[in-house]
Order: C-alpha cells, then sequence, then structure tokens
C-alpha cells in the first residue's frame, strides 16, 4: 500500500490527517502509533482536525480519542474504524 507519513511528522499527543488516503494516524503517547479512517461515524463527514488528543468532525462537532477512535464528544455513534498500520523504522504504512 505505500508509506502514509513519517513518524516524526505526528505530533505525540496529536496525529495527522492524510486526506487523500483517508487516513488519519495518530501518536497518543510517544512511539504508539494508531491510524483511523477519517470518514466520523455521525453522518460521514470527514474529520479534519486533529488537537487537544482529539480528532475533529467539523459538520456536528463529533470528536475522537486520540488514542482508540472513541467517541469523546456526540453527536458520533460509534468510534473511528481503525486501520492497521504497520511502523518500520521511520516510516508509516497501511498494512
Amino acid at each position: 500500500p505505500g508509506a502514509l507519513v513519517a513518524t516524526g511528522d505526528v505530533p505525540v499527543g496529536g496525529g495527522v490527517i492524510l486526506a487523500a488516503q483517508k487516513v488519519v494516524v495518530t501518536q497518543p503517547t510517544a512511539g504508539t502509533f494508531k491510524a483511523f479512517d477519517t470518514t466520523c461515524t455521525h453522518q460521514g463527514c470527514t474529520v479534519n482536525a486533529v488537537a487537544n488528543g482529539t480528532i475533529d468532525c467539523p459538520c456536528h462537532g463529533s470528536r475522537y480519542a486520540v488514542a482508540d477512535g472513541s467517541v469523546v464528544d456526540g453527536p458520533a455513534p460509534a468510534p473511528l474504524p481503525e486501520q492497521k498500520i504497520t511502523v518500520e523504522g521511520t516510516t508509516i504504512s497501511l498494512a
């Protein structure tokens, strides 16, 4: 599938949205990387920001935890689906 992002480009406690791949990659704690689908589980909008420990949707204010994609603030009914990734050296790729 190819490389998504370099580990150094993903801030600790935050993340980066890769719109073309429809993936958000987060680093909840140093050295731990997670990836989630960018489609909000509420009405299918695309999340557009990662700030203050959450992945945020602009449409209706849903916020998801960077650690596990769980809903922090509704109206989203379900967590963001996790995407499988691999980390090799400083490169994060879809698994």
